[in-house]
């Protein structure tokens, strides 16, 4: 099967040029994407480029993941409806600093033949005098064409455009023309937002080198039910383990809905087509056992911060339902159970121990000391998911996990959280 085959089974070609299928399979051809450094991490949004990217690299092919060092200068006005909140220089430096560490585990950096490349766009646009751009590059491009593109009209319909991000798509053109002449590059992928530039990009190079190149757009993710991909209450789902935990990003990609699941797991990960029509067909039979979820999940976790850190969220994941506490950090509690109820306890106050059914009313799972007694009797009472059953049990200060967490549990679910504090 041919990488624009599989492209097309996962349903991840929106649009191509003309004659690809042809390049793709008599050579090896170098091809790039674009991201933008606009934000300290890349995002599950950008997830979906950065595959086509390893899909093609896993064919044989070169990928380059161009970062927008000169181009973030400017802002991409496709898919915005106002103009963007320009950054610094030196932010956005920084943000490209921070996109290689979140590519190593997807891409080959170190393979032989076909190695990937990271490559900042700054080396030519920050360069360039204004005058010998807007003779060498400006001449190519219409304004009547640039008006004509989505991005640009819808725009004008709206709050309108500045010169600033109408003159974008000049340079991400000028892009492709430096790509081509300095790594042979002869395709360009991006979302399906991005095929008018990518198209007058084509054009350039065309115009320029003389050279037939191609583009790939995939289709832009969403959800079944309407709701932008990657968002959740608390926010974008970032690849940065420190803007998003391991546990956390397992947990977005598990609450996939059972609509979404099959698509996803053909979009984010490498898993092959029996591989996931025995998932779907798991899912139809006994979708309550999530089991589509559940190696989307692992899957998806596992390739963006390692099979240790999914091991863990795992581990995390079962907390929930039960199971093993002792294994774990503090931290990893408090992230775990940050919307359930909790209480601070004086570490001077709590002395050594004190006695479970004391714990259990002064927190407020239980109305009195009476009935923490009669929980614990019917054997409801949990001290880190460990049921007790004696109605004389105490905890101990080294029952706190680190020193400092205690997960009391009532029932099947209802927890609360004590911390003790110095």
């Amino acid at each position: 099967m041919s990488v624009l085959q599989e492209l097309r089974w996962r349903g991840l070609v929106y649009d191509a040029s003309e004659g690809l299928e042809n390049h793709l399979t008599s050579r090896s051809v170098t091809v790039y994407i674009g991201f933008d450094p606009t934000a300290a991490s890349l995002h599950v949004g950008n997830l979906l480029q950065i595959l086509g990217l390893a899909r093609m690299q896993r064919h044989g092919h070169r990928p380059i993941a161009l970062v927008g060092g000169g181009t973030g200068l400017i802002g991409d006005p496709s898919g915005k409806s106002k103009e963007r909140q320009l950054l610094t220089a030196e932010k956005v430096a920084e943000n490209a600093a921070s996109i290689r560490a979140q590519l190593e585990p997807l891409l080959e950096f170190d393979c032989a033949g076909n190695a990937a490349l990271m490559i900042d766009n700054a080396e030519w646009l920050t360069t360039v005098p204004l005058i010998d751009f807007l003779r060498d590059v400006g001449k190519h491009f219409s304004v009547g064409s640039m008006l004509a593109k989505e991005s640009v009209k819808k725009r004008l319909e709206g709050e309108g455009i500045s010169f600033t991000e109408f003159s974008y798509q000049l340079l991400q053109s000028w892009d492709f023309v430096e790509l081509n002449r300095r790594y042979d590059c002869t395709l360009q992928m991006g979302g399906s937002d991005q095929w008018g530039n990518i198209t007058a990009g084509i054009d350039l190079v065309r115009r320029m080198a003389g050279a037939r190149v191609h583009g790939l757009v995939q289709p832009l993710v969403t959800t079944a039910a309407g709701t932008k991909f990657g968002k959740t209450e608390a926010g974008t789902v970032w690849l940065d383990p420190a803007l998003t935990s391991p546990y956390r990003f397992y947990q977005f990609w598990y609450n996939t809905s059972d609509q979404d699941a099959a698509t996803y797991l053909r979009y984010f990960t490498h898993l092959d087509q029996p591989a996931i029509a025995e998932l779907e067909q798991a899912m139809a039979s006994a979708p309550q056992e999530r089991a589509a979820q559940q190696r989307l999940a692992q899957e998806v976790t596992t390739m963006v911060h390692g099979a240790d850190a999914c091991a863990r969220a795992m581990r995390s994941s079962r907390v929930l339902f039960g199971g093993e506490i002792a294994d774990l950090s503090a931290a990893d509690v408090l992230e775990i159970f940050d919307d359930v109820p909790s209480s601070r306890l004086e570490a001077t106050s709590f002395g050594n121990e004190q006695p479970l059914v004391e714990l259990l009313a002064t927190s407020g799972l239980v109305p009195s000391k009476g009935a923490a007694r009669r929980l614990i009797h019917s054997g409801g009472a949990y001290v880190n998911n460990r049921r007790v059953s004696d109605p004389r049990a105490t905890v101990r200060r080294e029952d706190f996990l680190d020193g400092r967490v205690l997960v009391l549990r009532k029932g099947p679910k209802t927890y609360h959280l004590l911390t003790l504090e110095d």
